[in-house]
């Protein structure tokens, strides 16, 4: 069965979690296959968009999978991390376009995304403590997106946030309502899409690398990229554009 869906826009690749009766969760072969599409991601697409089929974006992990052995349980997360990586090495921006629930592991996959739109009706939570079972890896990126406290709050809880505090927080960048997020999304991948890949993919690169540095290391090692990337065929070709326009 085709757990993931995929299909090229222009030049923006659209991923689509098809598990809607499951509420999109993400079962080990879910994740292979996500990777798989992630992977496959040609040279020719500039915006990947992962989004769920149905009402929901993601339930979190399929609970089935954490039934078994300590080892066969960390497969099922080893898949997880290999996906959170891929994402964060694609050339491409990834958003995350939201609608109903994301909650645990999609709460998880809203946060590695690069950006998210969510509907007016989204819901995020980190709900693993009700469970007996503490949203460990959820925590690790949506800590880093949203800060200490907040996520604190949220794991040692369970409660949900709605899609207006998630904006306040910083989790997504806009809210819209739900018959326009579709077009929100495309609109703001069609933004982006309109920039050189090799830019895109260089500027993520260092958007990642400089966010975990101290400030001045994050500043050098911002002044040696840029110095580079200067002679860029692209960054030439734009730089004497815009000065000729100028004249």
């Amino acid at each position: 069965m085709n757990l993931v869906i995929s299909e090229i826009i222009e030049n923006i690749k659209i991923i689509t979690l098809n598990r809607p009766e499951k509420s999109n969760a993400l079962s080990s072969e879910m994740l292979i296959q996500l990777y798989n599409a992630l992977n496959d991601v040609e040279e020719s697409v500039k915006v990947v968009v992962i989004k769920g089929k149905g009402r929901n974006f993601c339930a979190g992990h399929d609970l089935n999978e954490l039934l078994n052995d300590p080892i066969n349980v960390k497969k099922h997360f080893d898949l997880c991390e290999k996906v959170m990586h891929k994402i964060r090495e694609l050339k491409q921006p990834v958003i995350a376009e939201v609608r109903g629930y994301a909650v645990a592991g999609g709460c998880q996959l809203v946060a590695a995304c690069d950006m998210a739109i969510a509907s007016e009706n989204a819901k995020f939570g980190l709900p693993g403590i009700k469970l007996g079972l503490f949203c460990f890896t959820p925590v690790v990126f949506v800590s880093r997106c949203i800060g200490i406290k907040r996520t604190f709050e949220l794991a040692f809880t369970g409660n949900e946030i709605d899609a207006r505090t998630a904006f306040e927080w910083g989790l997504v960048n806009r809210v819209v309502p739900d018959d326009e997020l579709e077009r929100e999304t495309i609109e703001l991948a069609k933004m982006i899409a309109k920039y050189d890949l090799d830019v895109l993919g260089e500027g993520k690169k260092f958007f990642y690398s400089q966010i975990e540095m101290e400030t001045f290391d994050a500043l050098s090692y911002g002044v040696n990229t840029i110095a580079l990337f200067t002679s860029h065929r692209v960054a030439q070709e734009g730089i004497r554009k815009f000065l000729e326009k100028k004249k």
